[in-house]
């Protein structure tokens, strides 16, 4: 294991099939590499696209969700850009200028990212904006308000 690789925490893959969420986890190393996560994202397109968590470090997550050919991004604190390679990609991918040292913690990306399944812009964003709570508890409120919160639980480590 490389070292980036110990500080990816989890990935994981969710999409709809038939009406039903399907999550699992992927290897962590795809945490590093956005090109490849987006591999996976298109060979499991599911009924209305798929999206993957990436938590990182115990500190921050990213999320991608590719429906059709529109790849949607949010980095869920734009400052991880200073120290963290997958998040300077993400900063990258979306166009944004690098935050500096003293810019503030808050989300970068489409705050609209899980809109149409019920996780409007201004609930994802007080969610990003909780500082003192995990990545994957983050991102287990995001999956529970999205509904499939139960899976997601189930599928991680």
């Amino acid at each position: 294991m490389s070292d980036t690789e110990g500080v990816v925490d989890f990935v994981v893959v969710a999409y709809r099939e038939a009406g039903h969420w399907l999550v699992e986890t992927a290897p962590r190393e795809l945490g590093n590499d956005l090109g490849k996560l987006v591999g996976l994202l298109r060979e499991r397109p599911g009924d209305n696209g798929s999206l993957a968590f990436v938590s990182v470090d115990e500190d921050f997550f990213y999320a991608a969700r590719l429906i059709g050919d529109d790849l949607r991004l949010l980095l869920s604190d734009v400052t991880a850009a200073t120290d963290w390679p997958m998040a300077r990609d993400v900063v990258e991918r979306l166009g944004l200028p690098f935050p500096d040292d003293d810019d503030p913690a808050q989300p970068a990306g489409d705050l609209t990212i899980f809109a149409d399944l019920g996780v409007d812009p201004m609930s994802l964003a007080a969610i990003c904006d909780d500082l003192d709570t995990y990545p994957d508890e983050l991102l287990l409120r995001i999956a529970t308000r999205a509904g499939f919160g139960a899976q997601l639980d189930d599928a991680l480590p």
